[in-house]
């Protein structure tokens, strides 16, 4: 297994697949790196360098009772980069894996970042404020939080339905994604599982993205469910110079999965400046 151990002696587990300019992957909650393997295996195959980290306390990496914010994910994926000397980075972030480059570039700065792409991202925060009269009640994470504690196994199991717009009439369920889902989720300990929540959903990126000085993609389904696109794509793409914004129709929160050819190729196109 390839890792390295941060400052406060946490093992982050990458794995890394191909050769030349260096493309970074941020994953979702509760997934791992594991939900990013055919963007990965396709952008290896096509001439790029693929880096794939499961953040701290998901997937093989330790599971640490501090740590599960935004901050220190972002401070993790900095290590990262440093550990490996890498320059000149693509970094490609789905869901909370959007929220930790859009945190990332805020907090560290853009001197190693060549583009940035936001899959379904968190951006620019997800919870209803006075503020920030847009998004979701803080009622909907308490019954997450809830849930994680009740039954998460179910919870988990459950969740991959809307978070692959599996529950829409007519839905081609695969049984093998959801499977896969919620191996992975399982892989996530306790303490990332109910931390994480809070920080996917009440972190404000928005002067982070006003940080953004790279030219950055944003990807996002008109149907996702779980980071509903008019609260989230719509505003942060608006708060980014330059930004392009891609919407699918009709596609879930999911979609690296259910419509990996189309994104794939979106990714290849903005790789190569096309």
């Amino acid at each position: 297994m390839s890792d390295f151990i941060t400052d406060d002696g946490t093992h982050i587990y990458y794995k890394e697949w191909g050769e030349g300019q260096a493309v970074v992957f941020s994953h979702g909650w509760p997934l791992s790196a594991d939900a990013f393997e055919d963007q990965m295996f396709f952008l290896a195959s096509h001439g790029y360098r693929c880096i794939a980290h499961d953040r701290r306390g998901h997937g093989r990496s330790s599971q640490p009772w501090k740590g599960n914010d935004l901050d220190t994910y972002s401070d993790d994926l900095a290590a990262l980069v440093r550990e490996l000397e890498l320059e000149d980075v693509v970094h490609i972030g789905h869901s909370t894996g959007g929220g930790e480059v859009v945190r990332y570039i805020g907090r560290h700065g853009s001197s190693r970042v060549a583009k940035a792409v936001l899959v379904g991202a968190i951006a620019p925060v997800m919870l209803r404020s006075a503020s920030k009269p847009g998004g979701l009640p803080i009622e909907v994470f308490d019954g997450m939080r809830a849930n994680v504690l009740r039954d998460r196994q179910q919870f988990f199991k459950d969740l991959s339905l809307p978070f692959y717009g599996y529950n829409r009439p007519g839905a081609k369920i695969s049984d093998g994604a959801r499977d896969a889902f919620w191996l992975q989720a399982m892989m996530a300990g306790m303490p990332a599982s109910y931390f994480c929540i809070k920080a996917f959903s009440e972190t404000d990126l928005t002067d982070d993205l006003k940080k953004l000085d790279c030219p950055t993609l944003f990807i996002h389904g008109d149907d996702d469910q779980i980071v509903p696109i008019a609260d989230s794509a719509l505003l942060a793409a608006e708060m980014v110079p330059g930004a392009r914004l891609i919407i699918y129709e009709g596609a879930p929160h999911g979609l690296c999965t259910t419509l990996k050819d189309r994104v794939n190729a979106d990714l290849l196109a903005f790789l190569q400046n096309r």
